[in-house]
């Protein structure tokens, strides 16, 4: 049963809602002045907090209104992630919505784009192509044609409490960017082994594994990281793997979440559980996404550590693309919001509000702070903030043994991470995944190859080939 979350916890869940609460409003239209056109822009939550970053570079756009003649309004849309993406194909296929602008989970893009709901994309929405990380920048293509444009990215970190690790006596407290999970079972191991052990604490680390897109998410990295290139999917979006692939793949997850090593609880867990165990001491290690650095490290301040996750890491993330739905002429200049949202200060900006940037451009300046012109609460200039309080939670970027956080660990996570299958039926794959590995944690769990086999039989009925 999930524990309440302790005061600690609620402490960082808020600092991660509220981070960025203190920008500037939106201009407001003079008294009588005529409502120029709008662009709508539909998203999810911005994980940043009320007013974040995507609402202040939409505002940084609406503030250029004389040279475009043209506004944003930015939707958020509630619930879960899966909740949108319902939302947003039955507001498309329907058109029972104006979307100008959809921002999609990247696995969502050949689902949109086969189904003819979002338009193939002109040079005129991405400026400086080369400049986007390629592993990145391929989450935006179909069948060969760009739909899309990264607009803030994700990749899986490890994140660890050095103190734990030194009051164990442990071989390592700075783990650098070469750990393994040998190593990281090695570490557990002097963790459990001490006594006494850290106040709270109860098993090594904690990941996100509830009957969600987590559980894809952890399983698609253990399978790429047993099987060299492995892949459910071809380019056309065809079945291409094979039961003992899938079998090795099965192993691997069954290891890396078995008991002693993870907190059992974690089979129910998503981000915000994952989270609050680890801020409640019960965990020495989390799996996590980079947006949690800043306030974990406003949390724990030097008892933190971050390098890049053990093994393959899953690319996540959300690219910005134009609906079919709108007109030929909101449509060109939803381009143009387009290609200001992800151009290289933009992505700057989203870098310093806690985002993954989509820009190898970005990270050229480790241990420094890049610049940010387009939000003014997350310039190096003064604070926006009434109080005269910075907007944004500071984390280092220069961690220990001269790593830069931003050049040495996020942006090769990013670099080399594995993507989710690429095909138009991946709602299908994934709760497919979810269902047939959910068998991994229920009470009386199956060995691997029956799991590998049920597995295969029934992603060869969802899927092509």
């Amino acid at each position: 049963m999930a524990r309440r979350l302790t005061a600690a916890a609620l402490s960082l869940l808020s600092l991660l809602a509220l981070a960025s609460c203190t920008g500037k409003e939106a201009p407001q239209q003079p008294q009588g002045a005529a409502d120029p056109p709008r662009i709508v822009v539909a998203s999810g939550q911005d994980v940043t907090g009320k007013n974040g970053i995507r609402q202040q570079l939409i505002d940084a756009w609406n503030a250029r209104e004389g040279e475009h003649g043209y506004r944003a309004r930015l939707v958020e849309l509630p619930g879960s992630a899966d909740q949108q993406r319902s939302q947003l194909l039955g507001a498309l296929q329907s058109g029972g919505a104006e979307y100008d602008v959809v921002n999609l989970d990247v696995t969502w893009v050949p689902e949109f784009a086969a189904a003819g709901l979002i338009r193939p994309l002109t040079g005129a929405a991405v400026k400086s192509p080369d400049d986007i990380i390629e592993a990145v920048d391929r989450t935006s293509f179909w069948d060969g044609e760009r739909y899309a444009v990264p607009f803030n990215s994700d990749v899986g970190l490890l994140y660890y409490r050095k103190d734990h690790l030194k009051d164990a006596g442990a071989s390592k407290t700075e783990l650098g960017r070469g750990v393994t999970w040998a190593d990281l079972r090695r570490l557990i191991d002097a963790v459990n082994d001490d006594s006494p052990k850290p106040a709270d604490y109860e098993e090594g680390w904690t990941t996100q594994l509830a009957a969600y897109e987590g559980r894809t998410v952890n399983a698609i990295e253990a399978f790429a990281s047993a099987v060299p290139d492995f892949a459910l999917t071809d380019e056309d979006g065809r079945y291409s793997a094979d039961e003992a692939q899938l079998m090795a793949g099965v192993t691997e997850l069954r290891e890396r979440t078995a008991s002693p090593y993870m907190l059992e609880e974690s089979s129910g867990f998503r981000e915000a559980e994952s989270l609050s165990a680890f801020a409640e001491g019960r965990t020495t290690f989390l799996r996590h996404w980079p947006y949690v650095y800043p306030a974990l490290y406003e949390r724990f301040k030097k008892s933190l550590g971050v390098t890049r996750l053990p093994g393959k890491a899953v690319l996540g993330g959300q690219n910005l693309a134009v609906t079919s739905n709108s007109s030929e002429q909101r449509a060109a200049k939803a381009a143009e919001l387009i290609a200001f949202l992800t151009d290289p200060d933009s992505e700057r900006c989203l870098l310093r509000a806690g985002f993954a940037a989509t820009r190898t451009s970005a990270y050229e300046h480790p241990g420094g702070t890049p610049e940010c012109r387009h939000a003014s609460a997350y310039s190096a200039g003064p604070s926006a903030s009434p109080t005269g309080e910075s907007a944004e939670v500071k984390a280092p970027d220069q961690l220990a043994g001269g790593v830069s956080y931003s050049r040495d660990i996020l942006l090769p996570s990013l670099s080399q991470a594995v993507q989710r299958p690429r095909t138009p039926l991946y709602g299908a794959v994934t709760q497919t995944l979810i269902t047939e590995l959910g068998a991994l944690y229920g009470h009386r769990p199956p060995g691997d190859a029956q799991v590998a086999k049920s597995l295969d039989e029934a992603l060869s009925k969802v899927l092509p080939g």
